[in-house]
Formats: C-alpha cells, structure tokens, sequence
C-alpha cells in the first residue's frame, strides 16, 4: 500500500510536501488533495511518468489529462495561444475550479494532451496542491485519483482503495471542499463552450464573459477529446447505479423492488427522507446543490463498501445549479 501522510491544510509547507516534490521529479506519482477531488500528480514534462498515470488508471492514452499551475502566468507558458476570454476567466475563478482548454505550446509533451492539439490547465485552490506546485517548480499533470470511470476520490481512503500501490504516496490533505470536478471551458473558438459542467456554474461563468455555449457533447470511444470526463459513462460506483426521476417515493419503490431474497440495496434521497426498511440502506443528501455535490462521492463511495448490490438515486431538480451534478448521476447510471 502506499504510504498516507497527513498534511495541515492551513500549514502545508512542511516535510510532506517536500518529499512528494522529491519523489515527483524522481518519476514516482504522488496522490494530492485539491479542492475539487483528489489528484494522482506526474511532472507534467515527464513522459515516463505520464505513461504510469495512463497505466495506474486504466485509462486510454487519447484522453487528455489537467496540468495544475500556480497562476496565469505559470499556465501561458504552456499555450500557443492564449485568448482574452482566458484571462477574463482566470482572473474571475483561479486559483479554483476552472479547467481552460487553449492551443498546446509545442514543447509541451503531446502525450499529456491525448495526443491532441489542445492542453487543460488550472490553477487549484487547495493549500496543499498549491504547495506542492510551488515546491516542484513547475506544472503537476494531475487526472483524478481513481480507475478509469470509477467514483472520483475526495478522500485519501477512496485513493488507496482504488490505486493501492499504484501510487507512490498520497499526501492526506483531508476531504475535498468541492466534492465534484472541475468546470472545464474551451476557450479555443470565438464563443467559449463549456465540455464539462463542473464547481463554476454557467450563469457565473456568463457574468464574466456573457455568451457562453451549453452544448454537452459525448466523444466516442476511440475519438480523440479536448476534456477529461466526456464519455457516456463515467464517475461510477461499482454497484450499478439506478436513476430515478420523481419524488423519494418513487426511488424508494424502485429499490424495494430490487431488494429481493438477501439482496442490500442503497438509497440516495434528495432533501426529503424515508422510514427505514429491512435490506435498504437509505441516505439522505441535502436538497441544495453544492452541499449535495460536496457529499455525492463520499457517499457512493460508502455505500460501494458497505457491499451494496444496487443502487438507487433519486434524481436531482433541473436548472444550471444542478447541472454538473445531474451530469454526473446520468454518466453514472449509462450502461457499461
């Protein structure tokens, strides 16, 4: 297993963060705490290290990975181009959950960028994420910590869990503030359009910039893509996960109906609760959005170790607030 080193979020720089920069520029991959999910970080220059974030995750060598910087500055510096609107952008949400897609400058690896002529970059907000860049000295490309399509980690636990020796070690900065992905925008063209709902809504994204485009596309399975977390099923627990559209009722009844003989089936309501039931194991999450995202993962990821056998989820409200999270659960739920 990996070694687990707790570090203070208020007091980052310390010994653990130095010896992740060391095992960092030695080629090994360190798991880093942001306040979106958990990181699994590679020098974003080192192609042998990248290969081993291919390899940890499972995870096809076309899609591209998010390269972590201090700053602005910091990300110009690993772009052709760098657009207006990505100014206007990083100067309103970074450090934070904001992901640009620019042009790619040509002495950054293609392999970081799926091969493709775009690079993700983003400025993270974590103390300890930030530390940790600052100690390395240069970018951190940094996927999410998990298998390929699996529930995201926002805990060290779920890193551990999902990679075991995998990862070299995992610097242990507590659970993620966010608990759900970054928004991811494409910066590239004359509108921005958003590739992955995420922590920045779009009515927030639109106050910056004004016309920005909503239009969600699928990649298929073997096209090359300019976002992470673009194909149809995605962030999904082991048990399969059932959607349902409706009132807690509605997701109750469909549960019970999969709690046959000694089946354990969980439950996710949204704000509203249930009397309890024999082989369900019902979980209440809050009925508004960012508090919901915040405990979405953790809860899954909970339910999965519990030995559940399904799980239901009542669907969320509609509207931008929901929007990243409503994407997740419908990624989740797809057919393998």
């Amino acid at each position: 297993m990996p070694r687990v080193v707790p570090v203070e979020r208020d007091a980052p720089a310390g010994r653990a963060v130095t010896e992740a920069a060391e095992a960092l520029r030695a080629g090994r991959l360190v798991a880093l705490p942001t306040e979106t999910v958990y990181g699994l970080g590679a020098r974003a220059f080192d192609e042998r290290a990248i290969a081993l974030v291919f390899a940890a995750k499972g995870r096809p060598t076309h899609h591209p990975l998010i390269l972590h910087v201090l700053d602005e500055r910091q990300a110009r510096e690993l772009a052709a181009r760098w657009p207006d609107a990505a100014s206007r952008l990083a100067g309103a949400f970074w450090p934070g959950p904001l992901t640009l897609v620019v042009d790619r400058a040509a002495h950054v690896p293609a392999s970081v960028a799926g091969g493709g002529a775009s690079i993700a970059v983003r400025a993270p907000a974590h103390p300890v994420a930030r530390a940790l860049i600052a100690a390395l000295g240069e970018p951190i490309a940094a996927p999410s910590a998990n298998r390929y399509q699996g529930l995201s980690p926002t805990a060290a636990s779920h890193v551990v869990r999902q990679l075991g020796d995998a990862v070299d070690l995992v610097l242990d900065g507590g659970p993620c503030s966010a608990g759900i992905e970054s928004t991811v925008v494409d910066v590239r063209g004359p509108t921005a359009r958003v590739l992955r709902p995420g922590a920045v809504g779009l009515d927030a994204l639109r106050r910056v910039l004004g016309a920005v485009e909503a239009r969600i596309e699928r990649a298929g399975a073997e096209e090359p893509r300019a976002a992470p977390g673009m194909d149809a099923r995605h962030y999904a627990p082991r048990a399969p996960l059932h959607l349902v559209a409706g009132g807690p009722e509605l997701a109750s009844r469909a549960a019970r109906s999969l709690a046959s003989g000694d089946r354990r089936v969980g439950v996710v309501l949204c704000g509203a609760s249930a009397a309890p039931e024999p082989r369900l194991l019902l979980r209440v999450l809050p009925a508004e959005p960012a508090p919901y995202a915040r405990l979405l993962y953790g809860t899954l990821h909970d339910l999965d170790e519990s030995g559940v056998d399904a799980i239901v989820v009542q669907a969320v409200p509609g509207g931008d607030a929901w929007w990243a999270v409503a994407d997740r659960l419908r990624r989740a739920a797809a057919a393998p």
